[in-house]
């Protein structure tokens, strides 16, 4: 069966959001090009990694003699998307795993999401291919607006405790002090 394939090339958007309360939040990544719109669930620790591996990225580009680039060292202002994930969410699949990579002819990261059918999985390990594949292609100053709203999300889950370094749940929380 070929692959369902989401490709976008420029995109308008392109996001890290949740859906729910801290603790029972899901991650969505949500890319959109006027009308059509994709969603993909991720895990909370995916979407932190994908943010700070695509700084790394931004980063070595930008070491490059005379950054030839323009590679911006910070979140472009103009580019900071604060807005809420568009509604309805539609989740298109469950990310199973991810690539990063650079493309220097459009001057883009290239972030690749992949979900593989669990069943033809089990069949098949040495021709896997994906079932469903999100490709996102995005400007340097989108990839780097993009890494710093992931970080904020991510971090916007439910408080540490100091003592156990365990999150606080908000109907309360039981603390096993570590023994010395």
């Amino acid at each position: 069966m070929p692959t369902i394939l989401h490709e976008f090339a420029w995109p308008d958007r392109v996001v890290i959001g949740t859906i729910g309360l801290p603790g029972s939040r899901t991650f969505y990544l949500q890319v959109r090009t006027g009308p059509r719109i994709v969603s993909i669930a991720l895990e909370k620790q995916q979407s932190g990694l994908l943010a700070e591996k695509i700084d790394e990225v931004l980063d070595q580009l930008m070491a490059h003699q005379g950054n030839p680039f323009s590679i911006p060292t910070s979140t472009p202002i103009e580019l900071v998307d604060n807005d809420p994930l568009d509604q309805p969410v539609q989740e298109e699949f469950r990310t199973a795993a991810m690539s990063l990579g650079w493309d220097p002819s459009t001057v883009q990261i290239v972030l690749e999401a992949y979900w593989y059918d669990e069943e033809t999985a089990e069949l098949d390990t040495e021709t896997l291919e994906p079932a469903e594949t999100l490709v996102v292609r995005m400007p340097v100053g989108t990839a780097r607006a993009f890494a710093k709203r992931t970080r904020e999300v991510v971090g916007a889950g439910r408080p540490m405790c100091p003592l156990c370094g365990e999150p606080i749940d908000p109907d309360g929380h039981t603390c096993a002090l570590p023994s010395l």
